[in-house]
């Protein structure tokens, strides 16, 4: 399959890899940018993976509130001060924090998931798709699409963007390291909701009606 230069540009500014490596692994994946991506990342090639042993200690804490009823707070590291001041990295913090107040995420990424809480989920699965007959060897390959989906649900870095459901948090990420030329990491999150986990008082009006016409 022949590679266009609309597509090597493409996969480079996702990415900041080399432009005669964006080449290679377009080949590699029939011009499958997603799948491209992967593989960049896989040998060690796009930015993020050649920034990945940098120390990322400066950055911002940003807090989004929605509506005055969910509230979140938000630190994004970078190396520097100076992309700290940087307009993009400064959006991202804002755009971060609004993507979690709605998502509500658990954790930035999956290496976060206590291993504990990944085999009692792989245990519940297997014992919904045993019930159902099938093969050994599909449960597992059924269990390992299902366990994806829930690191899909509950990690920061694996959720679609609310604001571009076609990019994850992860790539956006990518695209920002790309772009700035700086190590980017999302450290951590903490999101707050009115009301959460207080015991709300669940009231049945046709009975205090009753009790109260009992009472006069």
């Amino acid at each position: 399959m022949a590679i266009s230069a609309k597509q090597v540009q493409e996969l480079r500014g996702k990415t900041g890899a080399g432009i005669m490596d964006c080449k290679k692994i377009l080949a590699e994946t029939d011009g499958n940018i997603e799948e491209a991506i992967d593989l960049l990342r896989k040998k060690g090639l796009s930015a993020g993976s050649k920034r990945a042993g940098k120390i990322a200690s400066e950055g911002l804490v940003g807090c989004y509130v929605h509506g005055g009823k969910i509230g979140v707070l938000v630190e994004v590291n970078c190396e520097t001060d100076f992309v700290a001041r940087n307009e993009a990295f400064q959006n991202f913090v804002k755009d971060i924090g609004m993507h979690i107040a709605p998502s509500n995420p658990k954790y930035v990424s999956r290496e976060e998931v206590p291993a504990d809480e990944v085999s009692k989920e792989k245990e519940i699965l297997a014992a919904q798709i045993t019930d159902q007959g099938k093969p050994a060897n599909v449960v597992e390959k059924i269990i390992e699409g299902r366990i994806n989906k829930f690191f899909k649900d509950i990690c920061l870095l694996e959720q679609p963007f609310v604001k571009d459901p076609d990019n994850t948090i992860e790539k956006l990420q990518n695209e920002l390291i790309a772009s700035i030329g700086e190590k980017i990491a999302i450290r951590r999150f903490t999101r707050f909701e009115v009301g959460e986990g207080i015991e709300k008082k669940s009231e049945d009006f046709a009975a205090e009606v009753a009790a109260t016409m009992a009472s006069a």
